[in-house]
């Protein structure tokens, strides 16, 4: 009985946790990385740029810290790499993507230089989505799955 208690409780906690990093929107329309802390928004910006901003756990910004990014991205042969200087409340990327319309991305994030990297991957897909107001990349709809979109529409 103690078991079953203490696994309920340990399963309702993870649940009100999921549910708040669930939760959490991008202030700018980027896309949320959570596999840091705090989380990260991942925005590119009007100058072809990425922008890095880091979230509280009410989605609020707080100025970077220590933190370090990089980020890999474009042909896989030939990848480019940005390193990213702080600008404000934010880290700006010192070079702009490479062209073309859906681009494999590394994020990697340390919370501090001597610190193990968080790595995000995923598909940078500027392409408009056709349901809600941001790119692919930053789709915010309730599609009901990560991988799968309603018709014609996929996230990866």
């Amino acid at each position: 009985m103690k078991t079953n208690i203490i696994a309920l409780a340990a399963l309702i906690a993870g649940l009100s946790f999921a549910s708040a990093a669930e939760k959490i929107k991008a202030p700018n329309g980027g896309r949320i990385i959570d596999s840091v802390e705090p989380h990260a928004e991942f925005l590119i910006n009007a100058d072809k740029k990425i922008e890095i901003r880091f979230l509280d756990d009410a989605g609020k910004v707080v100025a970077p810290a220590a933190q370090v990014v990089t980020v890999t991205m474009g042909d896989r042969a030939n990848p480019t790499k940005l390193a990213f200087a702080k600008d404000g409340d934010k880290l700006v990327s010192d070079k702009t993507i490479p062209e073309g319309k859906e681009l494999p991305v590394v994020v990697q994030i340390k919370t501090a230089p001597d610190a193990k990297s968080a790595t995000a991957k995923f598909s940078l897909n500027l392409a408009k989505c056709p349901t809600c107001e941001h790119a692919e990349y930053a789709c915010t709809c309730a599609h009901g799955g990560e991988e799968k979109g309603h018709e014609g529409h996929d996230h990866k």
